[in-house]
């Protein structure tokens, strides 16, 4: 008899975390299944059972396990996120010089019987630019990085301005409208079907948005198929 698998209740967390000028954290991923890592400001070293990089601003990285991360000669501002099975505690960095706080924490419900993918990517807007009402095949995280932007979904508007974070869950239609008078940035992981590996994950809601000039420009530091716990 064939076993019947059903959604079973997931967590993904967007942690900050702040590291002194040549400061040393450790910390452990736990209970979590995934993490990605992207660099706001500064420079870390990493290094996550026995896989190494070293990121700079503006770049990011995907690893599990047991994580050790040290800062360059800067001051050293990182947006860590971690996916894992409801309930379970973020896995914290430690360290004389490390600080690491939570800043939004989401639910999800993730078919264990289907393959998953996680997406870091950053998405820029010019002064005044608009993602058109538009949906996700799979829910999220975004953390701003600079500007502002408001985002307008289920009868809703909410402004975020930077290391502010807000969760989309993919299909509720979102319009965004960034800052009038400076350009704008957010950085995200989504939690996608392993079949947009390589491929957007967006749809617009009113066809003729389709062929029409787009503002937001993309960068993705992490495409890669996940295991759920």
């Amino acid at each position: 008899m064939r076993d019947i698998i059903v959604d079973m209740e997931y967590e993904l967390k967007l942690c900050k975390d702040v590291l002194e000028p040549q400061a040393v954290a450790h910390g452990e991923l736990g209970a979590s299944a995934v993490r990605a890592m992207y660099v706001v400001s500064g420079a870390l070293r990493l290094d996550a059972d026995g896989a190494t990089a070293t990121l700079g601003a503006n770049s990011g990285w995907h690893n599990t396990g047991v994580l050790r991360a040290a800062a360059g000669p800067e001051h050293t501002v990182a947006l860590r996120w971690e996916l894992g099975l409801a309930g379970a505690s973020p896995g914290k960095l430690a360290g004389d010089g490390v600080a690491s706080e939570v800043l939004l924490s989401a639910k999800m419900a993730l078919d264990r019987s289907e393959s998953w993918l996680l997406r870091c990517d950053r998405v820029d807007f010019p002064r005044g630019g608009v993602a058109l009402r538009h949906t996700h095949r799979g829910g999220g995280i975004r953390c701003l990085l600079f500007g502002s932007i408001e985002i307008e979904t289920k009868g809703a508007r909410y402004r975020h301005g930077p290391l502010e974070a807000w969760f989309e869950a993919g299909p509720d239609p979102v319009y965004a409208t960034a800052s009038a008078s400076e350009a704008t940035a957010f950085a995200r992981v989504m939690i996608l079907p392993r079949s947009l590996l390589g491929k957007s994950s967006i749809s617009y809601v009113n066809p003729e948005d389709l062929a029409k000039p787009k503002s937001q420009r993309y960068q993705v530091f992490v495409d890669a198929p996940v295991e759920l716990p």
